[in-house]
Parts: C-alpha cells; structure tokens; sequence
C-alpha cells in the first residue's frame, strides 16, 4: 500500500453511514481519485472540517487499489468569499463539475490543476464574471485536447480570418465557415479572436467578451463541452435558477 502527502483540490463529497464521507479529489500529483475520509463528520483533529467543495488542501493518503483511505487533510483555503455569494458557488460548482466528468482517475495533470486553482482564486478574489468562464472553458478544452480548432474551418479548411460572412458553430461546437455551416449558430470574427486571446494569456481577467461574445463563444463552447460528458451537467441548472446570463 502506498501513502503519500498531496496538494489537492475537492470536487465532491457525500456524506456515508455516520460519520464518513467519500469525497473526490483533483491531486497535483496523483490526478482524480476518490477516496473515504473514515470518521470525517467526527475527527476535528485530522480533518478539522477541511473537506469541503472548492477547497485547496494537503491531504495524506494510503492508496489501496480502490477507495484510497483519506487519513487526515489540512486546508490551505476554503474560498470563504465563494461561499458567501450562491452565485460563485454556482461557478465555483460547475469548473469543479466539469473537471470531474471531463478528466479520467488517475492521470496527472498539473496544468489542468493550476487552471483550476488560479479559477477558484480568482472567483474568491473578484466578482463573479461570465467572462471568467468563458476564459475557463477555453483553456479546459485545450488542456485536455478538445479544443475546437480556431484557425480554420473544420470541414473545408479554409482559414477563418478568409471566412466571408462570418463563421459558424456546428452541434458538437465545430467551427465553420459560412458556406459549410449553413444552419449553424453565428460566431463573429472578433468573438474567434477573443476565444484565441484567451488562450495565449495565462491570466484571468484579461479577456472582457461581450454580452453579444459571450453567447457567441456559448455556441462553440458549450456543445464541446457537452460532447464529452457523459451526463448533463447539474450546476448548469443551478446557474439558469440563478440568472446566469450564459447558462
């Protein structure tokens, strides 16, 4: 059995039996696991009420094959400005959701991880902005290779900056030109160049879409998104409950 000491992000936990929970956990080192915390509702002194959603954490485990065993966890934040607006929960929910559906257990991926903490950081830190996702979700398709390519039309592959009449997304968020995506959902050039900025840029804030660009950007994005999950994703009907102007 091996053991080890793990940064870490939580993505989910449920409560089991009395005084257990099952949490998942996104590890720089280990990727996704899911683990028991034995005695979590209990053991102030091992877990001290770390394992809470969005929370950062160093986590000590025994990996068994299964399970892991979750010994003990010490929080480095608990995003307590998150938790204070239902609104950031619901951001907060969903880039956690969409990390557990879209990456498999047990690869490592330590530029996924710090995406995902610097989107927590930022939500804690600053108001909720659509735009934030918008950046989030670009960067989580690159990441993991699922990226719609920017740079020219996936049928014909004739260069998007060429695209007379602008471009258009197709149902799993290709992007099209004009003449191949006829039926498709407009997508402006500038709104592209937007989706490009933020993928050369490493820090949130620095790509403001529209309200016109960022339901531009949904038309590509969201169908990625959804493409590859294996379920429809529960936080969005959290977000549409809250008003969220994207969702």
């Amino acid at each position: 059995m091996e053991t080890c000491r793990c940064e870490a992000i939580l993505l989910g936990a449920t409560d089991y039996r009395e005084a257990d929970r099952i949490v998942t956990l996104f590890t720089l080192e280990q990727g996704k696991l899911k683990g028991v915390a034995r005695g979590a509702k209990r053991s102030l002194r091992r877990f001290g009420g770390a394992l809470e959603p969005f929370a950062l954490l160093t986590v000590q485990l025994a990996l068994t094959g299964g399970l892991a065993r979750i010994d003990g966890a010490d929080a480095a934040t608990i995003h307590p400005r998150i938790r204070a607006d239902l609104l950031k929960i619901g951001y907060a929910g969903y880039a956690c959701e969409a990390v557990d559906l879209l990456l498999p257990e047990g690869l490592p991926n330590p530029r996924l991880f710090r995406l995902l903490a610097a989107y927590l950081e930022r939500l804690d830190a600053a108001p909720p902005a659509p735009s934030d996702r918008r950046f989030f979700e670009t960067n989580l398709l690159n990441i993991l290779g699922y990226r719609p390519v920017l740079e020219e039309c996936a049928s014909c592959g004739a260069e998007l900056s060429d695209a007379q009449g602008g471009c258009r997304a197709g149902r799993e968020g290709e992007v099209l030109c004009s003449r191949c995506g006829r039926g498709g959902r407009p997508v402006s050039m500038r709104t592209i160049g937007l989706l490009r900025q933020s993928l050369r840029t490493g820090r949130f804030g620095a790509v403001e879409f529209t309200a016109a660009g960022l339901s531009e950007a949904g038309n590509i994005l969201d169908p990625a998104i959804a493409s590859h999950v294996s379920r429809p994703m529960k936080s969005l009907a959290f977000l549409r409950e809250m008003g969220d102007e994207v969702s």
